[in-house]
């Protein structure tokens, strides 16, 4: 089952997305996708999906992230093992993985533009494979790690690479501009998956393919981000972890190669979907 959020042009609102269309959930029973999740109502969204008819054609809305107002957007750095040799200093795997945190303003949904905003002319782009967690959880032992995923979607990591350099022990600040970064475009829920450790991602810009790896070379999986997060987080339904990006990301080339207005990026799982956004200047600023 896919969930999505959308806009109508008239409504915010949520549902499922299948070959037929949009099932408009959230005209029918209200609420949203992290209620869903919150209240544990999976089954009963499938089953009302399957026998109602659809009431959007998924060209028409604007898809938004597809989890409004997650409580902690946590994203994992440098986690696939080609990507920590791709720094080139030498160092051994990493025993932890690396963690930095977003805010939801930092994202928008799929379609929908990034923003290149005035102060660094450095966007660049980061494909990942996103878990939304569906289960409470606190020292959740990785034997049961999986058991508290939701779904999967993608996400857009995009990063300002000047102004992850404005401190020295934090990337925070170029990690959260206003729409860097993207989301969807929907959750693709875990009875969909038999398992997680063969996903290829691939992320293309206008069309040329930058980054291209599996989920079976992490170095740290699903069920250990899961379990080491949760040692020092309470996770919720509707948190999301974004598991780390391939190598190839713009900043890796010589000279690099950065986002413009006018790029397009597409980051792509076969399993999940595909995520594209154009790139504009931020129309915010003055």
């Amino acid at each position: 089952m896919r969930l999505c959020t959308f806009s109508t042009g008239v409504s915010r609102s949520w549902g499922v997305i299948d070959e037929r269309g949009i099932v408009d959930l959230g005209a029918r029973i209200g609420g949203s996708v992290i209620e869903v999740l919150h209240n544990d109502t999976l089954a009963e969204v499938r089953e009302l999906a399957t026998r109602t008819a659809p009431d959007h054609d998924p060209a028409a809305v604007t898809f938004e992230v597809p989890v409004e107002r997650p409580e902690k957007i946590a994203c994992i750095g440098v986690n696939y093992a080609n990507r920590n040799a791709e720094y080139k200093d030498g160092s051994d795997e990493p025993e932890w993985p690396s963690l930095f945190m977003r805010t939801i303003d930092s994202f928008t949904g799929h379609d929908a533009p990034l923003w290149r905003p005035p102060e660094s002319a450095q966007l660049d782009y980061e494909g990942e494979i996103a878990l939304v967690i569906g289960k409470s959880g606190h020292r959740i032992a990785e034997r049961d790690a999986l058991d508290h995923i939701a779904g999967l979607t993608l996400l857009n990591e995009g990063t300002l690479r000047d102004w992850i350099r404005h401190a020295k022990f934090n990337v925070t600040q170029g990690k959260n501009f206003v729409h860097s970064g993207s989301v969807g475009p929907w959750i693709v829920t875990a009875d969909e998956f038999e398992h997680y450790d063969d996903l290829v991602l691939t992320t293309r810009v206008n069309g040329e393919q930058r980054q291209h790896d599996t989920t079976a070379n992490l170095m740290f999986p699903f069920r250990f981000l899961i379990s080491y997060l949760s040692t020092f987080f309470i996770l919720k339904p509707g948190d999301i972890i974004s598991t780390g990006t391939p190598l190839g990301a713009g900043a890796r080339f010589d000279p690099p190669r950065y986002l413009a207005p006018g790029d397009t990026v597409e980051i792509e799982v076969p399993r999940i979907g595909l995520l594209r956004n154009g790139v504009i200047d931020d129309p915010t600023a003055g």
